[in-house]
C-alpha cells in the first residue's frame, strides 16, 4: 500500500521549489482516463493504426465532452492568462481555432531545460547547464508575450529527485500526451494500477510527448473521478506506448566499467524509481460511492528528453517584435519564438506569400517564466500539402536519420568492387552454395535478410534451414559505419521509399541475399519430423548461393497449385542447377510443416492480434498514388513467419545459455490487469464472450466470437481493436538487467524466450545477437560489451522502432489523405468502434482507416442524446426528416453498428472527413 505524502513533508518539498499556489487549488474532477498504447502481439506485427493523424484535426465542438476532465482552478487560470494575452495577436491562416481557443501559447508548453543525464552526453550537458542558468532563467523576460512572472515551477535538483524516488515520495515515466485533448497527459502507475492523470499544460511542466519524466502526486483532494478508460478513448498513437516498461524489472547493478559517476548516479535513479516507487504505490483508490478515484501528478523534472524538440509548421509574422510565432501543426508542442533573422528575407515585407509554406522548426529553449519555447528556424521544407515536403517533415520531427552517409562511414565498406568472397573466408565456413536455397519476400523488396531451404531426408524427416545475411562481417564493432548503424537502430520503411540503417552497398547489393550469387549467412539448421518437431539443430556460418527470388505472390501460386507444372515464364530468373519442381516441392514441404507448427503454438497459448494494413500503387514517374488496396496476409506470408519465429526463439535459447548475463533478448509482458478487468466487464455488458484470462484463451475466443457473415472481419479487426488497448509493448532488454527468468516471457508467442536474429540488415539488435551467436561458436570476435551497454543500445533500439512504427503508419495516412483528395469524395461502410458522449469513431471498411465523427459537425441532425449502462455506452442520433410531416428518425450508434459514410478532403492540406449518411441513405447503398 502507498504511504501518502505527508501534507507537511509535501508542503516543505513546495515550499522549496517555489510551487505554484494555483497548482495546489481545485475541486476533484470527474475524467476519462486515456489508456493509448498499442501491442506488438505476434513479433513484427503492424502496430494497430491510431485513428488520429500526424497533424492533428482542428479543435472542434467535441473538445469539452464529458470524457475530459474538467478544468481545475489552476488550468482555468491559464486560461484566463492566456485569453487577455491572445486579444494583441495578429490573426493568421496558420492559427487553428483550437489553439485561439485554450491558450496553446500555455498548451503544449514543453521543453525543459534541466535535464539529468541517461546515457546521453546531451543530456548530461543540458543538466550541467540548466544548473548554472535557473537563477538566471527567472529574471529572464523572453520578449513581448512572455511574462517575468513565472508560469512554470522550477524543477527539483538531481539529489532531490534521487531522494524522493527512493522514499517513493516520487514517480517516473514516460510522459503519453492525449493527440486529440492535449491538455490531458498520463504516465503509467506502478504496480499495473491506472495511469497518472496530468492535468493541463503547466502540469506538465515543458516536457514533451515520450519524454522520461519525474512527478509528484498532488494532494488526494485534487484526484479525479474516473470513467471507463476502456471506451472512452478509442484512438491511440503507437509513439506513446508504454515504451519504458522494460525498466520496472531492471536489476540495481554496479557493473557498468567505464560509466561515469553521472551515469551512475542516473542509474541508480532509474533503478530506485522503479523498486521503491512500487513499493509505496496503492492501487487507485474507490469513493465511498463506488466511483474510482485517479491520481493525478505534476512533472518536477525531466529524466530524458526523448522527443526530438523538432516540430512542422508554419509562420506567423508579429508586427513591431523581433521574432516571428511559428505554429507547430501537432498542437502538443508548444507555440514557439523564431528570430527575425532565421526567417526567408522577403517574410517581413510579405509574410502572406508563407502562409501555406511548411517550416521545421527546433525547440532551443523555454524559460520558466514564457508561455512559448524558443527556438531556431532548421530549414523550409515546401508547400504544405506535397508528398515531399511533408515526408521530409515527418523524417525531421520524428528524429529519422536521412541523410548521406558520410565519407568515413563509406571507408568502411569493401573497396575493390565488384565484390567477391575471399576464398580464405568460404574455407572457414559451411558451404551450402549447391543447395536447393532460395528467398521469399515482397516482390518489390530489395534488402533480401533471409532465405530458406528444405531437404526430404531418406527416413521421410526434413532437413530446414533459415539462412540470414551476414551483416556482422561487414560491419565490424566500433567503427564508423557500426556507429551510424547503432544510432539509426532501424530501417524506416515509407510509402514511397526507405531511409535505410545501412548503405545501399551493404542493404542492397553485399548483404542482400540477392539470386544467382554467392553470399555470406549465419544459419541454423535443423531436421524437423514432418510435424515440426526438432530432432536436432546447427548454428554457424555459412556461405549460399539462391538459386531464385521468390515473391509471396509466387510462393502462394504454388501452395494453391500443389499439382501444377510451373513454366520458366511464371517465374523469375531460376538457376538451372535446381529445376523448377524442385523448388515448387521445397515450398510445398515448407508451407506443410509451418502449417504444423503454426497449429501447435496456437494450441499451446500463441495470440495474434491481426491488423489490416494499407497498401498503395504509385505512378512510377511522380510517386503520386493510383489505388490503395488492402494487404492480404496468405499462406506464403504464414510459411516465412513460421520458420523466422523458429529461428529467433531458438538462438535466443542458445545465446542465453552462452551468456546468461549479456543476451540481447525481446520481452513482451503480459497486459495491464486493470484494463483488463474493465474490457472484460466492458464485453460482458455488450454480450461479447471473450476470455481474457491468457494470450490463447483470447486467440481462441476472438475466432469463435466473430461469426462468419460478411462483417465478420470487420467485428474481428473492431474486437482486436479493443482487446489491444491493455497491452504492453514487446521490448529489447539485456539478459543481465532483469531480475526474474520468468519476466522474460513473451506473452503473445507465450515462449520463455524469444530474440530478434531474421533481419539485420534492417535492424541493429539483430547485428548484436549475430556477434553473440558468432562469439559463442567461436567463429567471430570475442566480444567486449558490458552488460550496461547492452541494455543501453537495447534501450535505444526500443526507442527508435516506435518512432519507426509512427513514421511508417504517418506515410500511410499522409499518402491516403492525397488519394482522398485526388480520387475523392469515398463512399463505404463503416463499423462502430468507440462511443463517447459527443463523438464516435469507425472502422471505414473499404480502406480499413479509423476516423472520428462528431456528432455536432453532424449535418442533417437535430439533437443527440448520450447514456451509458455499467460500460456500455450509447448515442441515439436524431435526425431531421427530409418531409416535415413525417417524424425525426432516430438512429442508435453503439459498438459494432454498421453506419454509412463518406471521406470528403478538408481545407487544410492533407486532411480529410468522415461524413455520416443519413441511415435512409446507407440503407438504398
Amino acid at each position: 500500500m502507498e504511504k501518502l505524502n505527508s501534507r507537511s513533508a509535501q508542503q516543505e518539498c513546495e515550499r522549496k521549489q517555489g510551487v505554484l499556489e494555483r497548482q495546489q487549488r481545485g475541486q476533484r474532477k470527474d475524467t476519462a482516463t486515456s489508456q493509448d498504447g498499442d501491442i506488438e502481439s505476434g513479433e513484427d506485427a503492424a502496430s494497430l493504426k491510431p485513428t488520429q493523424s500526424k497533424k492533428q484535426p482542428k479543435k472542434t465542438k467535441d473538445s469539452k465532452e464529458s470524457s475530459s476532465p474538467k478544468k481545475a482552478s489552476a488550468v482555468g487560470q491559464e486560461e484566463k492568462m492566456n485569453k487577455s494575452k491572445k486579444k494583441n495577436l495578429p490573426k493568421s491562416p496558420a492559427d487553428d481555432d483550437s489553439r485561439q481557443g485554450t491558450s496553446k501559447s500555455d498548451a503544449d508548453a514543453q521543453l525543459t531545460r534541466p535535464k539529468s543525464p541517461c546515457g546521453k552526453n546531451k543530456s548530461l550537458q543540458q543538466t550541467r547547464a540548466s544548473t548554472s542558468n535557473s537563477s538566471a532563467e527567472k529574471n529572464k523576460s523572453k520578449g513581448g508575450r512572455g511574462s517575468k512572472k513565472q508560469v512554470f515551477e522550477s524543477y527539483m535538483t538531481l539529489e532531490e529527485v534521487s531522494h524522493g524516488l527512493k522514499r517513493g515520495e516520487l514517480i517516473q515515466g514516460q510522459l503519453r500526451i492525449n493527440p486529440k485533448k492535449y491538455h490531458e497527459a498520463f504516465i503509467p502507475a506502478p504496480e499495473d494500477t491506472r495511469d497518472i492523470f496530468l492535468d493541463g499544460i503547466v502540469s506538465r511542466n515543458r516536457a514533451l510527448n515520450g519524454d522520461v519524466v519525474v512527478v509528484q502526486i498532488l494532494p488526494r483532494d485534487q484526484w479525479k473521478v474516473v470513467r471507463s478508460d476502456t471506451d472512452c478513448e478509442g484512438s491511440s498513437e503507437s509513439e506513446v506506448q508504454k515504451e519504458n516498461k522494460g525498466q520496472t524489472v531492471q536489476k540495481k547493478r554496479a557493473d557498468g566499467a567505464d560509466s561515469t559517476p553521472e551515469d551512475e548516479l542516473v542509474r541508480k535513479l532509474h533503478s530506485t524509481s522503479l523498486t521503491c516507487a512500487a513499493e509505496h504505490q496503492e492501487p487507485s483508490t474507490s469513493a465511498s460511492n463506488g466511483e474510482i478515484i485517479q491520481k493525478t501528478a505534476k512533472v518536477v523534472y525531466i529524466v530524458e528528453k526523448k522527443h526530438s524538440r523538432a516540430a512542422t509548421g508554419f509562420l506567423k509574422f508579429l508586427p513591431d517584435k523581433p521574432f516571428a510565432m511559428f505554429s507547430p501543426v501537432d498542437h502538443r508542442v508548444p507555440r514557439i519564438n523564431v528570430p527575425l533573422a532565421d526567417c526567408p528575407q522577403d517574410f517581413v515585407s510579405r509574410p502572406g506569400d508563407y502562409s501555406n509554406t511548411l517550416f521545421i522548426c527546433r525547440i532551443i529553449d523555454w524559460p520558466a517564466n514564457s508561455n512559448f519555447a524558443e527556438g531556431r528556424l532548421a530549414k523550409t521544407l515546401g508547400q504544405a500539402g506535397e508528398i515531399e515536403p511533408e515526408t521530409e517533415g515527418i523524417l525531421m520531427e520524428y528524429d529519422v536519420d536521412f541523410s548521406d552517409f558520410s565519407s568515413e562511414v563509406l571507408e568502411c565498406l569493401p573497396k575493390n568492387l565488384p565484390w567477391s568472397i575471399p576464398p580464405e573466408e568460404v574455407s572457414t565456413r559451411r558451404d551450402l552454395r549447391k543447395e536447393c536455397i532460395f528467398t521469399i519476400d515482397p516482390a518489390t523488396a530489395r534488402d533480401l535478410d533471409d532465405a530458406l531451404s528444405c531437404k526430404l531426408l531418406p527416413d521421410g524427416n526434413f532437413e530446414v534451414g533459415v539462412h540470414i545475411a551476414d551483416v556482422s562481417y561487414f560491419v565490424e564493432q566500433d567503427n564508423d559505419l557500426d556507429a551510424v548503424a547503432s544510432q539509426r537502430a532501424t530501417s524506416v520503411y515509407l510509402v514511397q521509399k526507405v531511409i535505410p540503417m545501412l548503405p545501399r552497398l551493404l542493404c542492397e547489393e553485399l548483404c542482400s541475399l540477392n539470386p544467382l550469387i554467392d553470399r555470406l549467412t549465419f544459419s541454423v539448421i535443423w531436421t524437423l519430423t514432418p510435424e515440426g518437431r526438432i530432432l536436432s539443430e546447427w548454428f554457424g556460418r555459412t556461405v549460399i548461393r539462391s538459386c531464385v527470388k521468390l515473391s509471396y505472390d509466387h510462393a502462394q501460386s504454388m501452395i494453391e497449385a500443389p499439382e501444377k507444372m510451373f513454366s520458366a515464364e511464371e517465374l523469375p530468373p531460376v538457376d538451372p542447377e535446381h529445376p523448377i519442381d524442385e523448388i515448387h516441392q521445397a515450398v510445398l514441404n515448407l508451407h506443410s510443416i509451418a502449417r504444423n507448427l503454426r497449429s501447435q503454438r496456437f494450441s499451446g497459448g500463441a495470440l495474434r492480434l491481426d491488423q489490416l494494413k494499407l497498401s498503395f500503387t504509385l505512378d512510377k514517374e511522380t510517386m503520386m498514388p493510383q489505388g490503395c488496396y488492402v494487404y492480404q496476409y496468405r499462406d506464403s506470408n504464414k510459411l516465412v513467419e513460421e520458420f523466422m519465429l523458429l529461428a529467433n526463439m531458438a538462438t535466443a535459447h542458445h545465446i542465453y545459455r552462452k551468456f546468461p548475463e549479456l543476451a540481447l533478448l525481446r520481452r513482451h509482458p503480459p497486459p495491464k490487469a486493470k484494463m483488463v478487468e474493465e474490457l472484460q466487464e466492458l464485453c460482458n455488458q455488450l454480450g461479447i464472450d471473450i476470455d481474457l484470462s491468457s494470450a490463447g484463451a483470447l486467440h481462441k475466443s476472438l475466432i469463435a466470437t466473430v461469426g462468419d457473415d460478411e462483417f465478420s472481419t470487420a467485428r474481428k479487426e473492431v474486437l482486436t481493436h479493443m482487446c489491444s488497448r491493455p497491452m504492453q509493448m514487446a521490448l529489447y532488454f539485456c539478459s543481465g538487467q532483469v531480475q526474474e527468468e520468468k519476466l522474460f516471457k513473451h506473452y503473445a508467442l507465450n515462449v520463455p524466450l524469444y530474440t530478434h536474429f531474421t533481419s539485420p540488415i534492417r535492424r541493429y539488435a539483430d547485428i548484436i545477437v549475430h556477434r553473440l551467436l558468432a562469439s559463442s561458436l567461436k567463429c567471430g570476435p570475442h566480444l567486449s560489451l558490458s552488460t550496461a551497454e547492452v541494455q543501453k543500445q537495447a534501450s535505444h533500439c526500443n526507442d527508435k522502432k516506435t518512432l519507426s512504427k509512427r513514421v511508417q503508419e504517418l506515410s500511410s495516412e499522409l499518402y491516403f489523405g492525397v488519394f482522398v483528395k485526388e480520387c475523392g469524395p469515398l463512399d463505404s461502410e463503416a463499423m462502430v468502434m468507440g462511443v463517447l458522449d459527443q463523438s464516435f469513431d469507425v472502422l471505414v471498411l473499404r480502406y480499413r482507416v479509423q476516423k472520428r465523427i462528431y456528432c455536432k459537425s453532424v449535418e442533417g441532425l437535430s439533437s443527440f442524446r448520450h447514456r451509458k449502462v455499467g460500460k456500455k455506452s450509447e448515442l441515439t442520433l436524431v435526425w431531421l426528416p427530409e418531409d416535415p410531416e413525417e417524424a425525426p428518425i432516430e438512429q442508435t450508434i453503439s459498438i459494432f453498428t454498421l453506419v454509412g459514410v463518406q471521406l470528403q478532403a478538408d481545407g487544410a492540406p492533407m486532411k480529410y472527413s468522415a461524413v455520416l449518411k443519413r441511415p435512409e441513405e446507407n440503407k438504398a447503398g
